[in-house]
């Protein structure tokens, strides 16, 4: 009897250990349900820039609880509705290949388009046109995996980015317009205290893989700030197992041509909310 009862509790720990993932809470290994919707909003600035900010919206559908595409796009403003821009337009695509128990992993993909409509990143202007032309596209591909409990989950995720001025540019050989390849590698963490509040966690490096630039205007020269650390912590209110709101902060530290590491001015602070329907 006792061994029935031992085997029962470490089975109802197990599934609550696999679902939980399942449940959107601001789980760094949440996957939607078959046939269910998802959205999560996230309004972010700077203490450094407080008159400048971003607002990220990201919605997705679970086609099986281990299979789902998303779709995520980011409007910013800066110096207090000087300088509009819709930054960019990315598709997204997840697959659960490993659930074992309270393991899993998963295969990533995306695609970027930066920016879509307004103001324009200064070394991506071109030609007389002062607003500029430029636009970047941005390919990735890798993999996330962790250990989920009902009162935890540690994940890590490993991603390989491929960035260019031209979207299905795949000629290396090209003196002017080659590519650029980026290694990001990060960890999350997600503690929860009860059924309504959690604490999350993550830190993430993206490093240059290239020794130089290779652009037009640009070629043999050395990469700089080829590598970035960021890190956030975050507190979250379940309202109810669909729902929740969070607040969160920030910072980043970048590697610069001298190779000293240098924290960037202010803080990262921000509020999010994400649901499943």
């Amino acid at each position: 009897m006792k061994k029935l009862a031992l085997s029962s509790l470490v089975a109802v720990f197990a599934v609550s250990g696999a679902n939980a993932a399942n449940f959107i809470d601001g789980n760094p290994l949440y996957m939607p349900r078959q046939n269910h919707f998802y959205s999560v909003t996230d309004l972010g600035s700077r203490t450094k820039h407080v008159d400048s900010w971003a607002l990220n919206e990201e919605f997705g559908y679970g086609f099986t609880d281990r299979f789902d595409l998303s779709v995520s796009t980011t409007v910013r403003d800066r110096r207090s509705f000087d300088k509009w821009s819709w930054d960019d337009l990315s598709l997204g695509a997840n697959y659960r290949a490993v659930t074992r128990r309270n393991w899993n992993m998963d295969l990533v993909g995306g695609y970027a388009v930066n920016p879509i409509w307004g103001y324009h990143k200064d070394f991506l202007k071109m030609g007389n046109n002062a607003a500029g032309t430029g636009t970047e596209y941005t390919w990735t591909a890798g993999v996330r995996g962790g250990y989920i409990t009902s009162n935890f989950t540690f994940a890590m995720h490993a991603l390989l980015k491929y960035w260019n001025t031209r979207s299905f540019n795949w000629d290396e050989t090209s003196i002017w317009w080659r590519g650029r390849h980026f290694a990001v590698l990060g960890m999350d963490g997600q503690f929860v205290f009860n059924k309504h509040w959690n604490l999350v966690a993550g830190a993430e490096y993206t490093g240059c893989l290239d020794d130089t630039y290779r652009g037009r205007g640009h070629h043999g020269v050395k990469t700089h700030n080829a590598g970035a650390w960021t890190g956030k912590i975050g507190l979250n209110y379940n309202i109810k197992p669909t729902k929740y709101v969070g607040a969160y902060l920030g910072g980043d530290i970048r590697h610069r041509k001298n190779g000293e590491w240098v924290f960037q001015d202010g803080v990262v602070f921000g509020a999010k909310f994400g649901a499943e329907f």
